[in-house]
């Protein structure tokens, strides 16, 4: 019982720190990144499609993106489904791909960019710390019922604390990372 919850417990604060490091990959820096683009669905056939499944992502410079659909016919849905994300990215069509240069980041935009990689962090940060309130809550709740002893107990919420602390730090030396990145011309 109490195994299962620590297993899930580290499951959750795991999620966690994989949809802060997703959420990280999307924000725009100086750097083009095919992450980018993940949030852009294009109309393909009817259904909704992520950019990815029809198209090849790649950096040819830095500061690029390069576009190109396995189905050279959806061309034109692929440039709306672009501007249609509203991520700030003019798409060029160059008749068989799509390239898109990024604009450098202005110290304005740098310092709201860092702001809302701190939102995210902390937002991951409360993920965590729900996760390790639930566990102590289990594991109390166990204590109560007499399937563990006080010490057990108390040894228990220290694994999870552990666990709190190791997933909070890894947060917070990626946001670090991300500042630097975000900050550097």
């Amino acid at each position: 019982m109490i195994d299962e919850t620590m297993l899930e417990t580290e499951e959750k604060m795991e999620k966690s720190v994989d949809s802060f490091y997703h959420e990280l990959a999307r924000v725009r820096t100086g750097r083009a990144n095919p992450a980018m683009l993940d949030p852009v669905r294009v109309d393909y056939y009817g259904a909704k499609t992520p950019l990815n499944q029809v198209a090849g992502v790649s950096t040819p410079e830095a500061n690029q993106l390069l576009v190109k659909p396995y189905d050279k016919s959806i061309i034109k849905d692929v440039e709306k489904a672009i501007m249609a994300a509203n991520l700030g990215l003019t798409p060029n069509n160059e008749g068989e791909q799509i390239r898109i240069v990024l604009p450098q980041l202005n110290e304005e935009r740098r310092k709201q960019l860092v702001k809302q990689v701190k939102e995210i962090a902390e937002e991951s940060r409360v993920k965590v710390r729900n996760a390790r309130r639930e566990a102590n809550e289990a594991i109390k709740k166990a204590e109560k019922a007499g399937e563990l002893t006080e010490d057990d107990s108390k040894s228990y919420q220290e694994d999870v604390q552990k666990l709190t602390d190791d997933h909070i730090k890894k947060i917070d030396e990626s946001l670090k990372n991300k500042e630097e990145d975000l900050l550097s011309v």
